[in-house]
């Protein structure tokens, strides 16, 4: 006999992922990103969703801040494009209230020349407004 369904999903495949992003911002060097705090079931993570339309490919940070002071942190390769994408941290166990941590994005050139990095945009999960979505 066959379970249901339901009942091949993996664990936690039911449950609702909750938001909390803060606004989205562009930079006039043609990266749009916006930075939100993910929460499932007793995980938490970092997002950003990107767009690049710099021509180039940048370096990407994400990091997750935690209540007690410790970080998870990706490195992603925002890729030159107009399509939409995202970078994510890994999750880890959520550990107090989900409004007690907080997600940065930074998004920079590539480390060559005499110029080295320069950042381009820095986005965080903060919304001015308090609003979830």
């Amino acid at each position: 006999m066959r379970a249901p369904e339901a009942d091949q999903a993996p664990p936690g495949a039911h449950l609702a992922t909750a938001l909390r992003c803060g606004p989205a911002l562009s930079s006039p060097d043609g990266v749009e990103a916006q930075t939100c705090v993910a929460v499932q079931g007793e995980d938490v993570w970092a997002r950003t969703y990107y767009r690049n339309t710099t021509g180039a490919s940048l370096n990407a940070a994400l990091s997750l801040l935690g209540p007690d002071g410790h970080s998870v942190r990706s490195r992603c390769v925002a890729g030159a494009g107009d399509d939409p994408s995202l970078c994510e941290t890994p999750r880890v166990r959520l550990k107090g209230a989900p409004v007690r941590y907080s997600a940065v994005a930074e998004f920079a050139t590539h480390a060559g020349g005499a110029e080295g990095a320069r950042l381009l945009l820095r986005a965080g999960s903060n919304s001015p407004s308090g609003e979830n979505r």
